[in-house]
């Protein structure tokens, strides 16, 4: 056991940051991936492409890619509950968190959708603690806790009596369901490949989408270069990009500090939406931005310091904690 432990950490002890450093980095690309969904959904809808058609049209896209990467080998090796289940977790989880998020805008505003989507760190980190499957360490409390002020300062917190129930309703029952979602994502991608985890989660949501599209008679394929650039776009980088990176990154770091991190989505949302629909960029969101950016630095700096301090108990034959 000492001989294999050994072997396994002597890696990471030669450079205690890389791997924590690498996941951060992995999931701040796939914050920036997802954040562009918004921006290329909303030059789709523009341009007269039904919500159900384009995400139909990115998740088969997606697969399709996808599967061209894996390959069949890949799937075949995992367990068949394990890939039913990843296939569940996509075609339910995924495809219901997509539904209730974009159904909520025909109620409230993106600001108050943003603002209460993105309580869902708070809720992963509560959930752990219940559980126990992680602590809430005091690093991690000021850590979420700048996240979610720098999140508020971005989109402005939500008032009461000017938004619908029923959006609220619909953003936050988004935001409870991805706080259960990320934890099972993390437990049943386990020794299973990211693009492997990704080809399955992303299957389950094609299925789910293109049978929603069917049922409502939104199916239909659309024509123009630019609409399918679009498309093209959401499929490889919203999509097996930004879930094969999250998937990698969220193997190492767990879905509390993944959650914490991944609040820098809105703000690239925001700088895209700058860029490409000509936005203006407002000194809040730059606030918000400086305030996510030092929670994303704190959680990966006392990472690296675990990391450092626990690897060496690892070599000697301990388990790691």
């Amino acid at each position: 056991m000492a001989v294999i432990l050994s072997q396994r950490y002597i890696a990471p002890m030669q450079s205690p940051g890389t791997s924590v450093g690498r996941a951060t980095l992995l999931i701040a690309v796939s914050a920036l991936c997802f954040g562009s969904i918004s921006v290329l959904t909303v030059l789709l809808t523009n341009a007269g492409v039904h919500l159900l058609t384009a995400m139909a049209w990115r998740y088969t896209l997606a697969a399709a890619l996808l599967f061209g990467t894996v390959g069949g080998r890949q799937i075949a090796a995992i367990p068949g509950q394990r890939a039913i289940q990843l296939l569940l977790v996509g075609g339910v989880g995924q495809a219901l968190i997509t539904y209730l998020s974009l159904h909520a805008l025909e109620y409230i505003p993106v600001g108050p959708l943003a603002f209460l989507f993105y309580t869902y760190p708070a809720w992963v980190a509560l959930i752990a603690a219940i559980r126990r499957t992680e602590r809430l360490t005091y690093v991690r409390l000021v850590a979420l806790t700048m996240a979610l002020v720098g999140v508020t300062v971005m989109v402005g917190a939500p008032t009461a009596e000017k938004l619908n129930p029923i959006g609220v309703i619909f953003a936050l029952g988004s935001a409870l369901l991805y706080s259960v979602y990320l934890p099972s994502l993390g437990y049943l991608q386990r020794d299973i490949s990211a693009l492997a985890s990704a080809l399955l989660l992303v299957v389950g949501a094609a299925i789910s989408f293109m049978l929603a599209a069917v049922i409502s008679g939104q199916l239909y394929l659309p024509t123009g270069i630019r609409v399918w650039s679009n498309i093209f776009l959401l499929a490889l980088v919203s999509t097996v990009i930004a879930f094969s990176t999250l998937i990698k990154g969220l193997s190492v770091l767990g879905p509390v500090r993944t959650a914490i991190i991944a609040t820098i989505e809105p703000f690239f949302t925001a700088i895209l939406g700058v860029a490409i629909l000509g936005n203006q960029l407002t000194p809040a969101t730059l606030a918000g931005g400086v305030l996510i950016a030092g929670a994303v630095t704190l959680i990966q700096r006392s990472s690296v310091k675990i990391e450092a301090t626990t690897l060496p108990e690892s070599v000697d034959g301990a388990q790691p904690q």
